[in-house]
């Protein structure tokens, strides 16, 4: 066999493997997501957590450059030399889905969350309502401590590096009660590619090759630890776009800030107010109606601030995504960001939410 046919022999290989290891959730959970992942995770965070910029947009904007590069050089002869440039794009596109599933991806085929905590999967649109009503009611009483009037937006008083630094307590609460949600040795990084992925309509991601979490810092700043959070949650080894959503409300919501739990609840009940744009608009009417006009001058925010980026890239980016997620184990696509209300729903059915008398 000639060597330019190898690594892309060794791609489909790869495919055919991963088809077969998804049918196998505990040992991924336990020799993967539990085992090697945890190792070499926490080793790039420790390296790379004291260095202040993204080291992982640099390689990525370096990249870019090497293909942008490699393309313009072969573009005169590309139909001559068609197969051997083909077997080269495939030969460097097998390397790097083999490392990308060996440093992070391989999360994608462990055990679900739904499993891993015993939560239901299923909810009724009651089910739905209740819960909806009970987090409008906890939304309005921290956001009335935080402005003592319900018809003042919250105004978020500590800078992107403080968050960074105080969603450790959110997730240390956390881990108390599940000791597989523990986060150590911070490594969160303001993203280089915010205006890019502004344009995308994306609040971060997480660098699989360097264990980076990069955040968009160019939004809101209310729903800033909320963000924050989901991306945390990958780093530790979440890869399920709905599982990293719930780990992130649930680790803003017992933070010991209010301005924290505010983020996370009232991005929670962003989600659940979706839901019933599309189940019901008149209940989504009547819900509205309940809602400190306060917290709906933060939506108006959010929702201003995305408006003024929206265009034909934001809509050709996501289809690409919904693609990406659904080949990787996701089969709701984008639509599994707003999944995490199954989750909140069924969780929440027999417990509290945080007590609110703590500090801010």
């Amino acid at each position: 066999m000639k060597r330019s046919y190898i690594l892309p022999l060794f791609l489909l290989i790869q495919i055919i493997l991963l088809k077969i290891l998804r049918f196998f959730p505990e040992c991924v959970e336990q020799i993967y997501s539990n085992g090697f992942y945890q190792f070499l995770s926490k080793t790039l965070r420790i390296v790379l957590g004291k260095i202040p910029f993204s080291v992982g947009d640099c390689i990525y904007f370096i990249l870019i450059l090497f293909a942008l590069k490699w393309f313009w050089k072969k573009r005169k002869s590309w139909k001559i030399e068609w197969k051997n440039n083909l077997l080269t794009v495939l030969s460097v596109l097998s390397v790097f889905y083999f490392f990308f599933h060996i440093f992070w991806a391989l999360n994608y085929y462990r055990e679900p969350l739904f499993e891993k905590m015993n939560i239901e999967r299923d909810y009724s649109d009651a089910d739905l309502l209740a819960f909806t009503k009970k987090l409008i009611a906890k939304t309005n009483a921290v956001q009335n401590q935080i402005t003592k009037n319900d018809s003042l937006k919250v105004e978020f008083p500590y800078s992107q590096k403080q968050v960074f630094e105080m969603n450790q307590n959110g997730y240390k609460n956390l881990a108390k009660e599940y000791p597989f949600f523990t986060y150590s040795h911070l490594c969160i990084k303001k993203s280089l590619f915010s205006l890019p992925l502004t344009y995308m309509g994306f609040g971060g991601y997480l660098n699989p090759f360097t264990n980076e979490a990069q955040v968009n810092y160019l939004g809101p700043m209310y729903s800033f630890p909320m963000t924050t959070n989901h991306e945390m949650a990958h780093q530790m080894g979440y890869a399920s776009e709905s599982e990293c959503n719930f780990i992130g409300f649930m680790s803003s919501i017992k933070n010991d800030n209010l301005y924290f739990q505010y983020s996370g609840y009232s991005m929670a009940l962003r989600y659940c107010l979706g839901n019933w744009q599309v189940r019901n608009e008149k209940i989504l009417e009547q819900l509205l109606k309940t809602i400190n006009p306060g917290i709906l001058k933060n939506y108006k925010e959010s929702q201003d601030f995305w408006e003024q980026y929206e265009t034909p890239i934001e809509t050709g980016f996501h289809i690409f995504y919904d693609r990406f997620l659904k080949i990787n184990q996701q089969k709701d696509g984008m639509d599994s960001y707003s999944k995490f209300v199954n989750l909140m729903v069924n969780y929440y059915k027999t417990r509290p939410f945080e007590n609110g008398d703590l500090k801010n």
